[in-house]
């Protein structure tokens, strides 16, 4: 049974840096494809980064050059580098596997918050 736990959000003014966290449980981490999402208030869960199991990434282009992931496999932790956080960016941040659904379980998430 999976389990994902996210954290390091925070409230943070524009310009500024985050690194958030998430542990994976119960599943065979490091053969996956893992992500990162986000979930703005009024808008869709999308896609930030993904990241395969030997490292190569991809992002939205809105946070390209911006952001960083990475993960420990044999802690089975992801990570997300935050740098020059914009107000867009705010909004609630989970970990996932890299084809995660709408209807598969998800963490509680960790709330981003840029000021302006």
């Amino acid at each position: 049974q999976v389990q994902l736990v996210e954290s390091g959000g925070g409230l943070v003014q524009a310009g500024g840096s985050l690194r958030l966290s998430c542990v994976v449980s119960g599943s065979i981490f490091s053969m996956n494809t893992m992500g990162w999402y986000r979930q703005a208030p009024g808008k869709q869960r999308e896609v930030v980064a993904t990241i395969t199991s030997g490292g190569t990434t991809n992002y939205a282009d809105s946070v390209k050059g911006r952001f960083t992931a990475s993960r420990d496999n044999a802690k089975k932790m992801l990570f997300l580098q935050m740098n020059s956080l914009k107000p867009e960016d705010t909004a609630v941040y989970y970990c996932n596997f890299g084809t995660a659904r709408e209807s598969d379980y998800w963490g509680q998430g960790t709330q981003v918050t840029v000021s302006s």
